[in-house]
């Protein structure tokens, strides 16, 4: 299990934290999404071990893909230098809801929950300012959401299938808070106790406190082992009721292909296969077929057999390149004479190559679309179920930025070559 967390300094490291080891398909063979993320909030006071009830749900839930951690604190709002000031003096109240924007910490959430990209804003207590960088996330099975009022506002329990708090003694949540304050946010004794009673305590009367009402479960702050592990094995029981059990319908596609025995054969199955998931074949020409022969043939040298390789997929990704759209251009030519011809109107096109499987199409690509940026991303099959997992993720900005991926076209690029069969199998899609 890989876990990745915002360091930008000490005070960000509870902000927002990954912890994958694969995540498991959310959309099914046709692209339709099968379930939402399922989503944890965990509230409590000021120091009530909140987090540490998060990252104990991880540990337990290691055989779980994908877990997402993220708290409240990424969500302040960002400060004028007048308020920066007020900060540093302990006198700004970071506790009341106004200092939050709520509307922010529920899109994101929102995001996560139905298996999108989203940014987390990073915040940093030692600046007390919201930083310029983000942190980003994309898709999770499960989402634990910590902090003091991620149960205060109604859109936020909305978006909980599971909703917690965390019970914990005012001096014991004084004694956290000070050795915390002290020792990861800079800031001396009497500044934090003075907080303590202006701002915190009182916002755990109004708001926080009064929102454990809207609690499945409450958790003490210590000896909570055994609620935790009821609260993992109700996740375990609804994460198996939202199986996908793709495996069996993925293997029905395998063998609609894996009859294929020759040239004519593969067009006329694929024509049909076409009508059911949308594969258009490479035309069959002489050319095709005599690279064919060339890449199956076992006397084929090293240096014959990339060049080929290369080949074929220039031709398929000039073949992939034509289902982009394209409209009527007027052009001046040289001479002065007008030419009508053709352009794309496309924003951004960029790859993505599945790895360990798509690495031969890469430069028939580049060759078709000079300095277009690549992405990767790694799938392997789970070795308990067989069900796919999501193991790695590099996507281009154009991807990875909503406002940009909206408009964007991505050929994502796989491969397969069985030299113990009579068929082979390139793939480019744009989507």
């Amino acid at each position: 299990m890989s876990s990745t967390e915002v360091t930008t300094d000490a005070s960000t490291r509870k902000n927002t934290v990954l912890k994958s080891h694969g995540r498991l398909p959310w959309y099914n063979e046709s692209g339709v999404p099968l379930f939402d993320a399922f989503v944890i909030g965990i509230a409590g006071g000021s120091a009530s071990g909140k987090t540490h009830v998060a990252h104990e749900i991880v540990r337990q839930l290691a055989a779980i893909p994908s877990v997402v951690i993220m708290s409240q604190d990424s969500f302040y709002k960002w400060n004028d230098p007048e308020q920066i000031a007020l900060a540093f003096a302990n006198e700004k109240d970071f506790d009341h809801p106004d200092s939050l924007d709520l509307e922010l910490f529920a899109n994101c959430l929102r995001d996560l929950k139905r298996n999108r990209q989203t940014n987390i804003p990073v915040y940093s207590f030692s600046k007390h300012q919201r930083l310029d960088e983000t942190q980003y996330l994309y898709g999770a099975a499960i989402v634990i959401v910590e902090g003091i009022l991620v149960l205060h506002d109604p859109e936020l329990r909305s978006l909980y299938d599971l909703k917690v708090f965390v019970h914990c003694d005012s001096d014991l949540m004084l004694a956290r808070r000070i050795r915390r304050d002290v020792a990861e946010r800079g800031r001396d004794v009497n500044g934090v106790i003075d907080q303590y009673l202006r701002f915190v305590k009182p916002s755990f009367d109004n708001f926080v406190q009064p929102s454990s009402r809207y609690a499945d479960i409450i958790l003490p702050p210590k000896d909570n082992s055994q609620g935790i592990s009821l609260v993992t094995e109700y996740i375990r029981r609804k994460l198996s009721e939202r199986s996908a059990n793709l495996r069996e319908k993925m293997a029905l596609t395998d063998r609609m292909l894996s009859h294929v025995s020759t040239p004519s054969d593969i067009k006329d199955s694929m024509s049909d296969a076409a009508q059911r998931i949308g594969v258009i074949l490479l035309d069959q020409t002489a050319q095709v077929k005599g690279i064919y022969t060339t890449l199956r043939d076992r006397t084929c040298v090293k240096e014959d057999f990339i060049f080929y390789c290369d080949r074929l997929s220039t031709l398929l990704v000039e073949r992939a390149a034509t289902e982009l759209p394209f409209h009527r251009n007027e052009v001046t030519t040289a001479v002065g004479e007008t030419y009508t011809g053709q352009t794309t109107n496309i924003k951004d096109l960029c790859g993505v190559t599945i790895i360990r499987w798509g690495g031969p199409l890469e430069r028939g690509l580049q060759r078709v679309f000079n300095d277009i940026a690549i992405g990767s991303l790694l799938i392997q099959p789970d070795p308990s179920t067989s069900e796919p997992l999501l193991m790695h993720y590099q996507l281009p900005t154009c991807v990875r930025e909503r406002h940009r991926a909206r408009d964007a076209w991505v050929i994502v690029l796989g491969s397969q070559v069985n030299h113990s069969s009579s068929h082979m199998l390139y793939n480019c899609m744009c989507a």
